[in-house]
């Protein structure tokens, strides 16, 4: 990409980032700005603002790029909002967790972002629709909804992992196992009490390979259901799941598709999508393939657990 060929969006959330010296975001402005590039710098005010922002982008012809500096959530949102553009997408990631940016291969060194930016090799990006409300990464349905809906309830602004610690301690002996219903393209894989996860990327919370096989690319989305009504079952779920075996389970129900509806007899079951409170069951999930385009580093792997743990911390 070259100066003359654009200006670049600049779309940033202020809040997101670990400490207030973490600087990658404005250190890749300043390189983008002595390489002579015009770069528009957008604060965002809300994740709806930031949809807006990269929906503007879209469709300006003078718009060559767009940079988003911030956590899964904003990123989400300005996806959302380039979907269908070719303009292509370069994430800085400065949240807690930053699934996709993790999937995608980026760390938390400045010198990747500008050796991905100058290589410029992309790579389509699937979104996820659940009822109409995007998402990048991963939904989640019962035990990990709840967890996240207690997160959100106590949210006062930049959050890490230890604001997790106990909500899951909680909901772990509080949650009751309700039962729910999944189909798969029109056929119904599974109904009875369990955990459901619907996704885009292989790679969940520190690094844990619940959609083992998934391929944000593929023009699927991976389904995995533990079969589970105890926290004795929950508990070997997990395990099975850190040591990467839990695919190969009779217990685990592990599909793709593209089209998954997701109801319960429990009216109140809680949701997430990309770690934020998802829409009320019933879901119905369908994969918008192709939608937008993302810089990343090439021959690039999925973050491991050690750079996940350093940008949470800062």
């Amino acid at each position: 990409m070259k100066p003359d060929d654009g200006y670049i969006a600049y779309i940033v959330n202020p809040k997101s980032g670990a400490r207030s010296t973490k600087l990658t975001g404005r250190q890749f402005e300043e390189y983008l700005v002595k390489k002579g590039f015009q770069v528009r710098v957008s604060l965002t005010t809300s994740l709806e603002n930031a949809c807006e922002l990269a929906t503007e982008a879209a469709v300006d012809y003078d718009c060559a790029m767009v940079v988003v500096v911030g956590g899964d959530g904003t990123v989400r949102e300005v996806a959302h909002g380039l979907e269908g553009s070719d303009k292509p997408l370069l994430i800085i990631p400065h949240g807690t967790e930053n699934l996709l940016a993790n999937e995608l291969g980026f760390d938390e060194k400045l010198k990747t972002i500008v050796n991905t930016f100058e290589a410029g090799f992309s790579r389509p990006l699937d979104l996820g629709s659940a009822n109409g409300k995007c998402f990048t990464s991963i939904a989640g349905f019962g035990f990990d909804g709840q967890v996240v809906r207690r997160v959100s309830l106590q949210r006062e602004g930049h959050i890490d992992y230890f604001d997790y610690f106990w909500p899951i301690w909680r909901t772990f002996w509080e949650y009751k196992f309700s039962p729910v219903r999944v189909e798969l393209d029109g056929e119904e894989i599974f109904n009875g009490r369990g955990l459901v996860f619907v996704g885009n990327i292989s790679r969940y919370a520190v690094g844990l390979q619940i959609l083992h096989y998934a391929d944000f690319g593929d023009g699927l989305l991976d389904v995995c259901i533990y079969k589970c009504a105890s926290r004795v079952r929950l508990l070997k779920h997990s395990l099975m799941t850190v040591f990467k075996q839990h695919a190969f389970g009779s217990d685990v129900i592990y599909r793709q598709g593209k089209d998954i509806s997701v109801s319960s007899e429990t009216a109140d079951m809680a949701t997430e999508i990309d770690g934020d409170p998802g829409p009320a069951l019933p879901v119905q999930i369908k994969v918008i393939p192709r939608a937008v385009n993302c810089l990343v580093p090439e021959g690039a792997k999925p973050a491991g657990i050690r750079t996940r743990i350093v940008r949470a911390l800062g």
